[in-house]
């Protein structure tokens, strides 16, 4: 006869509520829609996507680990600093890299380590149209040129908050300049909340902007190399400012968008990392990479690949990482042969 199990009583309960909020994105609550300029088939959903989960001790149990997850940006990194939170995951792992170094927006060096980072290839993608003559970033700070620029969010917060409108920021600052100075030069901006946004795309395709900065690129690179953008090349004491801070250098090649002539250096913006405070118990790190093994069918990637647990130690140009792996973490892999 066969040993029958169950979970504690409480654990039932909280367990059962995890797999209810994780289903309830495949409920009529959510609806399908196709990427701009990629032609695929993506969920969204009225939900909040907007995560902050806490699984804490009751009463006296002191023997109980408790754990507190978030996923976003510089935000949750703040959070876990501060430790209010146990664990963060975000994009890109550039933003860890500026947290740890002291780089970024936020105050001073973060005492972080990784515990897996998720394939997610992207670049930063600095495109005008062919129609401005502009071949470089430090022409148009030079010569004021007053662009008509399709971007991520631009407000002062924005800069704490989004990596994306920080990079952007970071970039535009190497190069000697600001979105505000191309609004004052006699330029427009469109300011959009994701890369993919439709309004994006018919602002290419009907010619209301004539430049894009952003991320994302694999859901408008295309419709603005077919509508007569090109790319700029993000190289020389541009890219070695950028380097300083905790960017990586990276390759847009020319096989990525049909009508690209040429490769084209520009600043990585891969991977999606989780990380953890440096003091977490080796332990409960080690748990956490048990667990992305044992949930590894069931959890989401951006590269349409099931889930290879190895690549999540790999730093691999999808997966990139510049913070150390945490102690547990990295005895989870090489005991699992993960790593070498």
């Amino acid at each position: 006869m066969a040993t029958r199990r169950r979970y504690n009583a409480a654990i039932q309960r909280v367990k059962g509520m995890l797999e209810v909020a994780s289903g309830l994105y495949e409920t009529s609550l959510s609806h399908q829609t196709r990427r701009a300029a990629e032609g695929v088939l993506q969920t969204d959903a009225r939900l909040g996507y907007y995560l902050q989960l806490s699984l804490l001790p009751r009463g006296g149990q002191v023997d109980c680990v408790s754990l507190s997850f978030g996923a976003d940006s510089f935000r949750e990194l703040k959070m876990l600093a501060d430790g209010k939170i146990s664990m963060a995951w975000i994009n890109p792992s550039a933003s860890v890299t500026l947290a740890y170094r002291g780089k970024g927006p936020l105050e001073g060096r973060m005492p972080l380590r990784t515990i897996a980072v998720f394939p997610s290839w992207d670049v930063m993608g600095f495109a005008v149209h062919e129609s401005t003559g502009v071949t470089s970033l430090q022409q148009i700070a030079k010569d004021r040129i007053p662009l008509n620029l399709s971007t991520g969010p631009t407000g002062k917060r924005s800069l704490v908050d989004t990596p994306v409108a920080f990079t952007v920021a970071s970039i535009l600052g190497a190069a000697g300049m600001t979105v505000a100075d191309i609004r004052k030069w006699g330029g427009r901006i469109q300011s959009v909340t994701r890369p993919s946004h439709p309004d994006r795309r018919a602002a290419i395709e009907d010619g209301t902007v004539n430049a894009v900065f952003d991320e994302g690129i694999k859901s408008w690179g295309q419709t603005a190399v077919d509508r007569g953008f090109r790319y700029l090349p993000i190289d020389g004491p541009v890219l070695r400012r950028l380097k300083a801070m905790g960017y990586r250098g990276a390759l847009l090649p020319r096989t990525h968008f049909k009508g690209m002539t040429e490769d084209l250096p520009t600043v990585d913006f891969s991977g999606w990392p989780m990380v953890v405070r440096k003091d977490m118990a080796d332990d409960v790190a080690y748990a956490l990479c048990e667990a992305l093994e044992l949930r590894r069918k069931a959890i989401p990637t951006d590269n349409f690949k099931p889930l290879d647990i190895a690549q999540l130690c790999a730093n691999d140009e999808e997966a990139p990482y510049d913070v150390p792996l945490h102690p547990g973490a990295r005895r989870f892999y090489r005991e699992r042969g993960y790593l070498a």
